[in-house]
């Protein structure tokens, strides 16, 4: 399989999650800025694409923006449930994301896996329920530090990743994102080497689990400490497409760098 990054096939995405913060009224001038800013600054989205992951209660407030004033931002959910409906009190059905125009949803962060004891049976599950809504999955995989230090790189995402593509279609619409938990908010990023050898590895195994075709067309993302200072080092990388962002992409200014990579820093 031919593993080198093609623009044609892989257009990169530069996606912000924004985790516990902002309400639905941040959000709404958040959003406003964010696209002001990139539209100042002549963005092309069919070159990098947007994503933001703002929390549920966001999502209603997001989708009218976007939809009124015609925004080229994309937008998705920070989590879905297994279950369609039900006596699930606190979740959030994938139909309900699907109806709010969300395009991604999040599944398996590290913070799920971690604080809610997520396991990879549960990612699977979730990962089947937003490909069953028409969302794509931003599967998320990645090692802690004393997973690295007893199985070496790769080994703990390589597994995580199997589990979750465990009776995924073919040809499914997925993104990956590698998050190694040693280097979120921790100010120290991965090195663009150590990204870029985890990033072949998921790709391999995309290719395995379900097609050359599939595994050359999706996008891997990088994850942890990401900002305008280093994004472009990660995306000279063959392997990788693109960046999932946490605090920076709280920032206007930071986060319209981050995605304005190829004119701020230049690769």
């Amino acid at each position: 399989m031919d593993s080198v990054k093609s623009p044609a096939t892989r257009t990169p995405l530069i996606a912000g999650n924004w985790k516990m913060n902002l309400d639905h009224l941040q959000s709404i001038a958040f959003v406003q800025k964010l696209a002001w800013s990139l539209k100042d600054a002549s963005h092309d989205f069919a070159d990098v694409e947007v994503a933001i992951f703002p929390p549920f209660t966001d999502l209603r407030s997001v989708q009218t923006l976007v939809s009124a004033d015609k925004l080229e931002l994309a937008y998705g959910g920070q989590d879905l449930s297994a279950a369609d409906s039900g006596a699930y009190t606190g979740e959030i059905s994938g139909q309900f994301l699907s109806k709010l125009d969300c395009v991604y949803v999040i599944i398996g962060h590290s913070e799920r896996r971690t604080m809610h004891n997520e396991t990879d049976e549960v990612v699977a599950a979730k990962v089947a329920a937003a490909l069953k809504h028409g969302l794509v999955p931003v599967i998320c995989v990645g090692e802690t530090a004393e997973d690295l230090e007893r199985f070496g790189p790769s080994a703990v995402p390589v597994s995580q990743l199997k589990a979750a593509l465990a009776g995924v279609p073919s040809d499914a619409n997925i993104v990956v994102a590698y998050e190694p938990v040693w280097a979120i908010g921790s100010g120290q990023a991965a090195t663009p080497d150590q990204a870029e050898a985890v990033c072949a590895a998921l790709r391999t195994v995309i290719a395995e689990s379900l097609s050359d075709d599939t595994a050359a067309a999706t996008r891997i993302l990088y994850g942890g400490s990401v900002k305008s200072g280093n994004i472009a080092g990660f995306m000279r990388e063959p392997n990788v497409d693109g960046a999932l962002v946490g605090g920076a992409s709280l920032d206007i200014d930071e986060f319209s760098a981050i995605v304005r990579y190829k004119k701020h820093v230049g690769v």
